[in-house]
């Protein structure tokens, strides 16, 4: 479904599923902070070692998975009333796989139990000393993964009771393959070109596929990281998708604009509560769903280039983690006195608000240039 561009019936029509969906979330939050009170699904200080020290040691007891708030609002309404085969379906769909990965970190983080892996020296010790030949084999045959797991662990944010990274990163491979089909076969040959700002485009063909794997993956996690202070993803999630809902807007996508206005609707009401003292926390459950939905979405409405400014404290905050994992591992010392970003600021003595109000003005920065090139 498609209008003209700067559409005024889509830009009432977008304004009145803002006002429906905060409306229906602000009704919402208050029974989903009760429900996971009683569930206990709540912070806990023993393997969260943010947690540690100073004001933070408050936020033990929070509820987390409040980004469930927005995913449901946005699932509900869609379904509802913004549902086309051809341009919704997946989006929510590539939503519901990321938020339901979330989710089962998020509890297995508090209900589970440590879980164990091999190493890969012991791998290659078993190799060479088990005594039966079969499970030797089995070993010699699973290297492969165990180097992957391994490798990839140093990238994990807490000691193994949740979902592996290497997990993550396989479910996280789907809904960017997902995303890439759906981009590739079913939107359409303009969809394998990449728009660059001021009339450029650039001819992808089947390199879109990798491209957009990668994006989706890589935005997800982008968010994930933002997630650290009271306010912070929630705040610039707001200002990403008002801005890519003004962006829908002048492009006259309607079924993204309305989408992406009942992303901002739900955000507002969730902000409201997750503003310190936070009331409830977004949890992997909102910020691996979101962060997928904003990948697919700035790629379906041909923006691709836009989505490292539309999403830029988000790509700042995992490139920041990317560099301090290098400099540790391969120069021997610390670029930042903690990662993500937010952190090393807190250490500096920032207060959270400081840090959250900030970043959010920085972002919001970003998102208007973002906006302005989606216009040339």
């Amino acid at each position: 479904m498609s209008c003209l561009p700067f559409s005024p019936n889509l830009l009432q029509q977008a304004l009145l599923y803002i006002i429906a969906a905060a409306t229906g979330a602000f009704l919402l939050a208050p029974i989903l902070v009760r429900l996971l009170l009683k569930m206990q699904i709540t912070r806990r200080g023993e393997f969260d070692f943010t947690l540690r020290g100073g004001e933070r040691i408050l936020k033990i007891g929070t509820p987390i998975m409040g980004g469930l708030l927005v995913i449901a609002i946005v699932t509900v309404v869609t379904l509802l009333f913004n549902w086309e085969r051809k341009y919704t379906y997946v989006p929510i769909g590539v939503m519901g796989i990321s938020a339901f990965l979330g989710a089962a970190d998020d509890l297995l983080n508090i209900f589970g139990k440590k879980r164990r892996s091999r190493t890969l020296p012991m791998t290659l010790t078993l190799i060479k000393v088990h005594k039966k030949w079969y499970m030797r084999l089995w070993y010699i045959l699973t290297l492969p993964w165990v180097f992957f797991e391994r490798s990839t662990a140093a990238l994990g944010s807490h000691p193994g009771k949740g979902v592996l990274v290497h997990e993550k990163l396989l479910l996280q491979f789907l809904a960017g393959a997902i995303t890439a089909w759906w981009i590739y076969f079913k939107l359409g040959a303009q969809w394998q070109t990449l728009w660059i700002p001021f009339d450029g485009i650039i001819s992808l063909g089947w390199w879109i596929i990798p491209l957009v794997i990668l994006l989706v993956m890589f935005t997800a996690n982008a968010v994930n990281i933002a997630d650290g202070l009271d306010g912070l993803a929630g705040g610039s999630l707001l200002i990403t998708f008002a801005g890519l809902t003004v962006i829908s807007w002048i492009e006259g996508r309607a079924a993204f604009t309305l989408l992406n206005a009942t992303v901002v609707g739900a955000l507002i009401s969730y902000t409201y509560f997750n503003v310190k003292p936070a009331r409830f926390q977004m949890g992997d459950v909102g910020t691996l769903g979101l962060g997928a939905l904003l990948a697919i979405n700035v790629i379906a409405i041909n923006k691709t280039v836009l989505l490292p400014v539309l999403g830029f404290i988000f790509y700042i905050e995992a490139i920041s983690v990317i560099l301090q994992v290098f400099f540790r591992r391969f120069l021997g010392k610390r670029l930042l006195k903690m990662s993500p970003l937010h952190h090393h600021f807190e250490f500096k003595g920032w207060s959270e608000e400081r840090i959250v109000m900030r970043f959010w003005l920085i972002h919001l920065f970003f998102v208007i240039v973002a906006i302005w090139l989606a216009m040339n």
